[in-house]
């Protein structure tokens, strides 16, 4: 019996992401533009099944030629002759969109592997009985034999993805472990952007050489510069074009480069962003994942975050923390609420802060975006599926989750990840603080660490970065939404702010409840950032104690286990901002200091989830995973030019994001879809 954490399940939502109101209030230019840099990202987000498992792009490939020759409808009469029962073929369905809605066969939120919920053999009748096999037998029994072992198999290493034994990564070689990363890492932060060559670094040999993805980045170049000539402004037009420098040459200079004039390109009603950004996947947690987003300024929304940033002045010295530790000055983003119309990668986000380039957003600058049509659809809640509540805060709960969410991605991406300065000496000597007068306020000592030279957050912090830095942007949103200006900005006032702030924190701590099915015991690691850093929040408020947080295990009304989360609302502007205040302060010096000994310390031991102390967190991990509820999924629009620019739209549903992901490619399909095989079988020798 397979665990059914690793299936789909057959009623999972999918849900269409609506942009047409928002597509059709463009100007024809724009119309253009937004296709060209749609088209742009759709290209690129196919590295990402490179760069997610050694088997994505096959059963990607796989897919598509099935689905090419028979849309999901016409397929369903070749299923039943292979002998599969309705349920059986919905299930192969729910995978295929899980496979394009994930760019891969493990789940972005939470890298655990997924697999058909259905017996191999009859997916393999399905295959020969298709229009595709009959067509090509050949070719597709290649393809379903270069990708079918792995497409079933949950041998423990490949149930999860990591670095070494504990999972499966293509941002390393099958046989690196932790060890090799880190001084991999350290052989890049001497170089800074390597040239190709060999190098000889501490006894061993490392060979710098370029071309990954080469046919994808071409595409994506092409079509870069094609959406410069329909862009609005000289800061759009520079932007594309060092973009196409960075993907045609490697270039991370020019990704820096073209993310300057990003910034400078304050309020564009079409928004983009696009290249390797985000490292959460990394098991190392340094290398980013690809993905490109365009989406439509949403004007009325945007007012209230506008707001949001000229107070952020006046807001900044609110946090818990010495003015020596916060940037010498804060400088003004742009911060919008989008509808978004192309998000192609791994997994759409509710908010982003870019970009990620440490030296830009401590001296130059960087944009917040809230991506409202997701938001409008992601965190709807239906009362029976809500799990771990008293009934008296369910219907609070549904009523007030979307306002304290929309309050609290505006903290996090604004002042969460905006906030905060790093102590940095250059490769010349000179520091960015003063060395010596700055104390640190938890020992009142002298400052004796910081960052030197190439040194980042990233590289210095590795797996723990991304979780960590997400935990203080969460801290931030919980501390800051206590405040009634913050509040005001957002429209809410009296009786209806209270109920912000206190479906806001009860949400965190139920997240942290949540988050337990991301954390994986056999190898003690956690697969999903923010899901640890809630439940690194939710421990601190517990540890709080007076009463503050109740989390108690219990018998369900079907017999089964269950869990009951409270949260004493008298007590969240004392016991909880106290608490948040104390560890907030405390993140942000060890994250100032570059104090990895401190931090890894610190939030290592609030990560754990033992089976003792208070609670009794691993057996609260199977209650939860008992009771879970699949993470919707995305249909998203298409463009196309005939004429004028085109939207196309697709029904909610798996055949629905199917059609969408073959009708993506229609133009080119077997030219991608060869170029897809060959770049993987390019990568092979390395997973040996």
């Amino acid at each position: 019996m397979v665990d059914s954490q690793y299936f789909l399940p057959n009623d999972i939502g999918i849900s269409a992401l609506d942009c047409t109101e928002a597509f059709r209030l463009l100007s024809p230019r724009e119309k253009l533009y937004a296709h060209y840099l749609s088209r742009s990202a759709w290209y690129g987000g196919l590295a990402v099944l490179l760069q997610t498992s050694p088997e994505s792009a096959s059963i990607f490939v796989l897919l598509q030629r099935l689905f090419r020759k028979q849309p999901a409808a016409q397929l369903e009469s070749m299923a039943t002759a292979a002998g599969l029962s309705p349920e059986e073929y919905q299930a192969f369905l729910v995978y295929a969109a899980g496979l394009y809605a994930n760019m891969g066969n493990y789940k972005s939120f939470g890298d655990t592997k997924f697999i058909p919920n259905l017996p191999k053999e009859k997916l393999k009748a399905l295959v020969w009985q298709s229009q595709a096999f009959q067509d090509s037998p050949s070719e597709m029994e290649a393809l379903w034999d270069s990708c079918s072992t792995l497409l079933f198999s949950l041998e423990d290493q490949q149930k999860q993805l990591g670095l070494g034994d504990k999972g499966v990564t293509t941002y390393f070689s099958g046989n690196c472990c932790l060890e090799d990363a880190e001084l991999a890492q350290k052989f890049l932060d001497s170089k800074g952007e390597s040239r190709c060559g060999r190098y000889d670094f501490e006894d061993c040999v490392f060979m710098v050489s370029r071309g990954d993805y080469a046919y994808l980045m071409k595409k994506v170049s092409e079509n870069l510069e094609k959406a410069k000539n329909h862009a609005a402004n000289e800061n759009q037009k520079r932007m594309l074009e060092e973009y196409a420098q960075s993907f045609t040459f490697g270039s991370i200079e020019a990704h820096k480069e073209g993310s300057r004039f990003w910034i400078k390109d304050k309020g564009p009603i079409v928004e983009s962003y696009i290249g390797f950004i985000e490292s959460y996947r990394d098991p190392f947690g340094s290398r980013g994942e690809f993905e490109g987003f365009v989406a439509v300024v949403n004007k009325a929304m945007s007012e209230r975050f506008a707001k949001l940033v000229s107070s952020a002045e006046v807001l900044l010295p609110e946090l818990p923390w010495p003015k020596d530790f916060e940037k010498d000055r804060f400088l003004l983003p742009d911060f919008t609420s989008l509808d978004v119309l192309t998000f192609a990668g791994s997994g759409i986000p509710a908010g982003i802060n870019i970009p990620n380039y440490d030296d830009i957003r401590q001296s130059e600058g960087f944009k917040n975006v809230s991506l409202g049509n997701v938001l409008a659809v992601a965190y709807a809640t239906q009362k029976d599926k809500l799990t771990f509540l008293d009934e008296e805060d369910k219907d609070m709960y549904i009523k007030w989750k979307g306002p304290s969410f929309e309050v609290q991605v505006g903290l996090h991406e604004l002042l969460g990840h905006g906030s905060g300065k790093l102590f940095v000496q250059d490769e010349k000597g000179n520091f960015n603080f003063e060395q010596d007068n700055v104390r640190n306020p938890e020992t009142g000592e002298q400052i004796t660490t910081w960052y030197k030279g190439n040194e980042t957050w990233d590289s210095k912090f590795s797996t723990i970065s991304c979780s960590y830095e997400e935990c203080r942007a969460e801290c931030v949103g919980l501390y800051l939404c206590l405040n009634k200006h913050v509040l005001s900005i957002f429209g809410h006032e009296d009786e209806d702010a209270k109920e912000v702030v206190y479906i806001n924190w009860l949400n965190m701590v139920r997240a942290g409840l949540l988050g337990l099915e991301f954390f994986t015991p056999e190898s003690k690691s956690w697969r999903q950032a923010h899901m640890q850093a809630r439940f690194v929040i939710l421990r601190v408020l517990l540890e709080a104690g007076e009463g503050l947080v109740n989390l108690k295990e219990s018998t369900g009304k079907d017999g089964r286990p269950d869990a009951l989360i409270t949260l004493d609302r008298s007590k969240v502007h004392t016991v909880g901002k106290a608490a948040i205040e104390r560890f907030l302060c405390k993140l942000q010096v060890i994250k100032s200091t570059a104090d990895v000994e401190g931090g890894r310390a610190l939030y290592e031991g609030y990560s754990a989830v033992s089976d003792t102390g208070s609670h009794n967190f691993l057996r609260l991990r199977e209650t939860v995973l008992l009771r879970k509820e699949a993470r919707k999924m995305f249909v998203q629009a298409n463009t196309r030019v005939k004429g004028h620019v085109e939207l196309v739209e697709y029904e909610g549903s798996a055949a629905g994001l199917i059609r969408s992901f073959t009708e993506r490619f229609a133009d080119d399909a077997e030219e991608v879809e060869a170029h897809l095989l060959e770049l993987n079988k390019r990568d092979a020798p390395c997973w040996c």
